[in-house]
């Protein structure tokens, strides 16, 4: 296999939350293991990355790191050598907007055109007017991790009033970019065969612009850890932003039925609630206070231990383009709850039980099913963690990114 030069596009890389610095890391990491040389461009927050690779900082003004006006104010007032982008993001998010996917593919645009040394660029979900004339210059992928149609359909259906949903309208006025960008990709990767059906029916693409090759795990990390002994009742479940998409308020419904049989059960959650917000009302409203804590700012270590120290994981989301909670528990050999939604179910195969999505009763037969049937979900846990090392194993998956680099190149030349 020849070495490549590969740039590697994310309009933002939070590296502890969200998932995409999560995954622009560990797609970073994979590729440079196999020899290739692999530059990380980014936007503001920029990711942590491991030695070797480069980071080229594309600085933006970073708006969404506070959501105080004056704070705002001074980001622009401060950013020496004030461009148009500049303006354009701080005017469109004051009305609401996001504007980063357009302005970062148009910052990477102005930096690419240059006539920079890569073999392949891959940009990681931004899908902007920039990627298009990058397109024309270089062998390039687009990697859609889901289209956020699915975020939006969602964020209206449980938008309260007619004032949220119209600033919810606002703040996805990108998707008309998205949906205008996305049938001009020549290829596209995405984590999932569900990922695939919605991009090609929300975006207009065609299926044969598009390989499906799934995400990865740090397997050294999630795995089965005999050392650490689960608790008999501790249930945890991800919810890494507090958005109706997650479905925890199915899981704390069925958590407040659940505790009548069990008493003893309580639930962690890996994510951060909004203070005062929909999550923490429900909890009070459904009495679970004492039944419900939350863990934040977790390195992989601290996310591996809450799986390997849960008796169940469960996945309650009403939309996933992949399911990393799925997954990673599946991995460390925790048993799996999942709701059935769009891709969990390739995901967790036959290795767990599934749930129709929003059902909180459903789910909590599936829970007191668990706790009669500890040794035989426990048994096919087991089957499930070799399954997730085969399946989810980033050498193997760096191997068939290669195998469309080639194919890109090739078809380029």
């Amino acid at each position: 296999m020849q070495k490549l030069k590969i740039a590697l596009l994310s309009y933002r890389s939070a590296p502890f939350s969200g998932g995409q610095g999560i995954f622009v890391r560990e797609l970073s990491k994979a590729l440079t293991k196999r020899g290739h040389k692999v530059d990380v461009i980014s936007g503001p927050p920029m990711p942590t990355l491991d030695s070797g690779i480069g980071l080229i900082k594309l600085e933006g003004l970073n708006l969404f790191e506070t959501f105080n006006f004056r704070d705002r104010v001074k980001k622009l007032w401060n950013k020496k050598n004030k461009n148009r982008l500049d303006f354009y993001d701080f005017f469109t998010t004051l009305i609401g907007g996001f504007p980063e996917m357009y302005s970062f593919g148009e910052r990477a645009k102005e930096y690419l055109l240059k006539g920079k040394d890569y073999d392949i660029i891959l940009d990681n979900q931004s899908l902007s007017l920039g990627m298009l004339e990058i397109q024309k210059k270089y062998p390039f992928i687009e990697i859609i991790h889901h289209p956020i149609t699915k975020d939006f359909k969602y964020d209206l259906i449980y938008s309260n009033g007619i004032i949220q949903r119209f600033f919810k309208k606002r703040w996805y006025s990108f998707l008309k970019m998205n949906k205008k960008v996305a049938p001009k990709i020549k290829k596209i990767i995405t984590p999932s065969k569900n990922s695939k059906k919605d991009i090609c029916q929300d975006f207009m693409t065609n299926p044969n612009n598009i390989k499906v090759i799934p995400n990865g795990l740090d397997l050294s990390i999630f795995k089965i850890n005999e050392t650490i002994s689960k608790e008999e009742f501790k249930i945890v479940t991800v919810a890494s932003a507090d958005v109706p998409l997650k479905g925890l308020d199915t899981t704390l419904k069925a958590i407040s039925l659940t505790r009548k049989s069990f008493p003893n059960i309580k639930l962690s959650v890996v994510g951060n609630p909004r203070e005062n917000g929909h999550t923490e009302r429900v909890i009070r409203e459904l009495d679970l206070t004492n039944y419900v804590s939350f863990k934040t700012n977790l390195s992989k270590e601290e996310v591996a231990h809450e799986y390997q120290s849960s008796s169940i994981a469960i996945v309650s989301s009403l939309y996933e383009g992949f399911g990393f909670p799925a997954a990673e528990a599946m991995a460390c050999g925790t048993p799996i709850i999942s709701s059935n939604a769009s891709a969990l179910p390739e995901i967790v195969q036959e290795f767990g039980q599934l749930y129709v999505p929003g059902d909180h009763k459903m789910l909590e037969e599936c829970i007191i099913k668990f706790f009669q049937n500890r040794i035989l979900f426990n048994d096919l846990a087991k089957e499930g963690s070799l399954h997730a090392h085969e399946t989810f194993n980033w050498e193997k998956i760096a191997l068939d990114y290669e195998t469309q680099f080639l194919k890109s190149i090739e078809k380029f030349k």
